[in-house]
């Protein structure tokens, strides 16, 4: 049946999703007509099956809930991309660093995509430190910092008087001074802080989720109040590398290294895979008009403890952890959504002004 000729994707994007959920509307395989001037990216890393309609990974809220109804296999992206007409693009990039490096570059360079001026908004879960935050808590990075750029020595055969193994790299023992560059790559990522402040300003109200499970889990870590709270948002750095390392020695190691390489400015909150990777091609993007580093935001949501509680060894919290138990699962997916997408909609809902300029005042 021939739909009327007043009905738009662009403008009506709502019923456009229902038409195509219909099938009177279908869903556009080659993508946009002419290049989509994008304005916002939404970045997630992992989903378990399909898009929408089964079990939810970290991409299936944001397809759903924004009605991101478009899809185009983009060549070099691990998984198709969706988008709106209205300029709203998410990408589902695949986990570990060098996916994630590889679906950001291929959607910048995709012709049929205009990034130059989108806001890059990852949206993704993690483990979190209980010294600074809890089950479902939501953080805002200032820093991205690498974790894989490294020498290592096996701690059993490292010298008596050295706190880790793991050494930084052109150096001789672990976090020797002055730290050194010698263009081997790029382990530390600093993001727009006015343009953080400015979304944890936005969002540090916003209700999260909890249930209890997560309550019954954060209240074993009695050495550390603030995991015995309930979630809020935060601002905190990401530890990026390609290890789900777990415990109580690495935490020590992850809160040292985000220290030593962001000369104490930053401080270590959540440990996850693939931001390392989007910031390193979103680097060499800008350096050829195709991304704005100043237009990144990274936000991440905690399902899980970095390290055991009290009474636990690492391995057996390790165990509890693997194939995705974590206690905080599916109330980090909504935290992700709905801090994220209050700072999606305010810069859509504000264009005019932020297309320009990113934000930086007062909400």
């Amino acid at each position: 049946m021939p739909l009327p000729g007043f009905i738009r994707r662009s403008t009506f994007p709502c019923l456009g999703a229902l038409f195509v959920a219909l099938g009177m509307l279908p869903a556009r395989a080659d993508g946009p007509a002419t290049p989509l001037k994008v304005k916002a990216v939404i970045v997630t890393l992992f989903e378990i099956g399909e898009d929408t309609g089964d079990r939810p990974g970290e991409y299936q809220y944001w397809v759903e809930r924004e009605h991101l109804t478009n899809r185009v296999a983009v060549p070099g992206a691990w998984r198709p991309v969706r988008y709106r007409d209205d300029g709203v693009v998410g990408i589902c990039t695949g986990g570990g660093i060098a996916r994630s490096a590889a679906s950001i570059t291929a959607l910048a360079l995709d012709p049929r995509f205009d990034c130059s001026k989108a806001y890059w908004i990852t949206a993704g879960i993690a483990g979190i430190d209980p010294a600074d935050g809890t089950l479902g808590c939501a953080a805002w990075a200032e820093y991205i910092v690498d974790a894989d750029l490294a020498h290592e020595i096996d701690a059993r055969e490292m010298p008596a008087d050295w706190p880790t193994g793991y050494i930084p790299l052109s150096q001789q023992k672990p976090y020797a001074l002055p730290r050194k560059d010698r263009g081997v790559g790029q382990v530390t990522f600093p993001l727009n802080k006015p343009l953080v402040d400015w979304a944890y300003r936005l969002t540090r109200n916003t209700p999260l989720m909890e249930n209890d499970v997560m309550r019954t889990n954060r209240m074993r870590y009695t050495n550390h109040p603030v995991a015995m709270r309930s979630p809020f948002v935060m601002k905190g750095d990401n530890l990026a590398g390609g290890t789900f390392w777990h415990g109580k020695l690495m935490n020590q190691w992850a809160n040292d290294w985000v220290k030593y390489w962001t000369d104490g400015a930053g401080n270590y909150v959540t440990t996850a895979m693939e931001d390392s990777g989007t910031l390193q091609a979103l680097t060499f993007l800008a350096e050829g008009g195709k991304a704005d580093t100043n237009r990144v935001l990274v936000l991440r949501t905690a399902s899980n403890f970095d390290q055991q509680p009290p009474g636990k060894t690492a391995a057996e919290s390790l165990a509890e952890e693997n194939g995705g138990k974590f206690s905080a699962y599916i109330p980090s997916l909504e935290a992700a959504y709905r801090v994220g997408s209050r700072v999606l909609h305010e810069l859509l809902d504000h264009w005019s002004e932020y297309e320009s300029k990113p934000p930086a005042g007062t909400p």
